[in-house]
């Protein structure tokens, strides 16, 4: 694992432990960290996220984050060693959300093949009787 991949990571874990345990904002509560990006010169940071639960609004989740990011820098600085520390830019990473939609969609489709077999068994079954009358 190269220098920086092992500096995404880290930023990775430390703000997703950080909204689990000192972010009290409830819009933050099912955000999570999916990855991170830091530039080489270690400047800037983009950080995605996804919001689990559709009750969640992303552009007031993305604000909260933005409103926080002075914070959170801070405590990446103080937990982290690196020689700066980033401005964090919070980018909304619809691919869980994606996910999530295509698994339902799959569980729904054999669902409904179950069902239509369920059927064509039970037609199957009383032709096979009226044939045999």
């Amino acid at each position: 694992m190269g220098r920086m991949q092992k500096v995404n990571e880290l930023m990775k874990r430390e703000l997703g432990s950080m909204l689990q345990r000192e972010m009290r904002d409830p819009r933050l509560q099912f955000v999570t960290i999916t990855e991170v990006s830091v530039s080489p010169d270690l400047h800037h940071a983009r950080i995605k996220f996804s919001v689990l639960g559709q009750s969640a609004n992303v552009e007031d989740v993305t604000e909260s984050l933005n409103h926080a990011a002075g914070y959170m820098r801070r405590f990446i600085a103080k937990n982290l060693r690196l020689r700066y520390t980033p401005e964090l830019e919070f980018i909304y990473d619809p691919s869980i959300e994606y996910s999530v939609r295509i698994e339902q969609t799959l569980k729904d489709i054999d669902k409904l093949a179950a069902e239509t077999k369920d059927e064509c068994e039970i037609t199957e079954d009383r032709g096979g009787q009226q044939g045999g009358e």
